[in-house]
């Protein structure tokens, strides 16, 4: 790919519009430093610095594919509580309609703080509840998220196993989706695994290749075996698998295998790089690339974000001077 076929392809960014629905949380960061061991029992003492928090999970990609252009609904569940509010409002300070985020009082919002010090994270704290979203509330978000799947371009589905992606939700906006034509994404986990039919594109890092296959991979074969295995169960268009420091493997719907290394030259925090990932697909592929370009552009958008401590997006900016080099 040359630079005029990459700025071909990002100068058509600004103004789609895409569907995330998926599981939001809130990513907190306490920053410090360490210079001491506790007296009072073998573990470092953090003298902290500042504190800072993100949108996380589905919200991740949401303020990816802001920071790229584009013009975003997204659709989730928030709990009754602060955190859930600052959840809609950060969504709706970026620009994203937050008209599906909807509150569910059975439930807190999902909390991810991580202490960090001397970029290096030292442990992590989760409040969450990972049971799946009533039935009720299912039936809430297919009126609050229908009429936004039939004015987007693209959805793309961001599980965490959360609970807001259930299997009835997605079979409902994967169907709707395609019989109008628009691009499906999905990052999937395994609890939903076998509800991802039909989709143009799913993510799966190895280890859930792995797990969803029963293959281990070792080599190249290994790999287009559990490839091919996940297409065809899934009946889905194109296997792309991210396999952290060997970059991502593609196996696209005429089942060619595309080798594809990474680009990172300093990994200091992979945090939210498959939303980076699965955010930068999308709006390539509703830009005019093919599967191929798509994936070697977001992949170079996860060498940018990687480079970063803490949950990170990328401008247009970023990514064409990526490339570029």
């Amino acid at each position: 790919m040359n630079r005029a076929r990459l700025r071909q392809i990002t100068d058509r960014f600004n103004g789609r519009r895409l569907v995330v629905l998926g599981d939001l949380m809130l990513d907190e960061f306490i920053w410090g430093d360490v210079r001491r061991i506790s007296p009072e029992a073998p573990v470092p003492v953090v003298e902290v610095r500042r504190e800072s928090s993100h949108l996380g999970g589905a919200g991740n990609v949401v303020s990816n594919l802001i920071d790229l252009g584009a013009q975003v609904a997204v659709a989730g569940f928030v709990g009754e509580d602060l955190a859930g509010d600052e959840i809609r409002r950060r969504c709706g300070e970026a620009g994203a309609d937050v008209s599906s985020v909807l509150t569910d009082p059975a439930r807190p919002t999902t909390r991810k703080t991580r202490v960090v010090a001397h970029s290096q994270q030292m442990v992590r704290f989760d409040r969450e509840h990972r049971h799946p979203v009533s039935g009720e509330n299912e039936a809430a978000m297919r009126l609050a998220c229908g009429n936004a799947i039939d004015q987007a371009e693209a959805l793309i589905i961001s599980d965490y196993d959360k609970g807001a992606v259930t299997p009835a939700l997605l079979k409902d906006f994967i169907d709707r989706a395609r019989r109008q034509g628009k691009v499906v994404l999905v990052d999937p986990k395994m609890r939903n695994w076998n509800h991802y039919t039909g989709v143009d594109v799913i993510t799966p890092n190895q280890r859930e290749a792995e797990l969803a296959t029963s293959v281990e991979i070792v080599d190249n074969a290994s790999l287009e075996i559990a490839a091919l295995r996940i297409r065809d169960s899934l009946d889905c268009r194109n296997v792309l698998i991210t396999r952290g420091e060997r970059g991502m493997s593609l196996l696209n719907a005429e089942g060619r295998l595309l080798e594809i290394p990474t680009v990172a030259r300093e990994v200091f925090d992979v945090t939210g790089a498959g939303d980076t990932v699965i955010a930068t697909l999308a709006m390539c592929l509703i830009s005019g690339a093919t599967i191929e370009e798509a994936a070697v552009i977001a992949n170079h958008a996860a060498g940018v974000v990687v480079g970063k401590v803490g949950t990170a997006t990328l401008s247009q900016a970023e990514l064409i001077d990526a490339m570029g080099e």
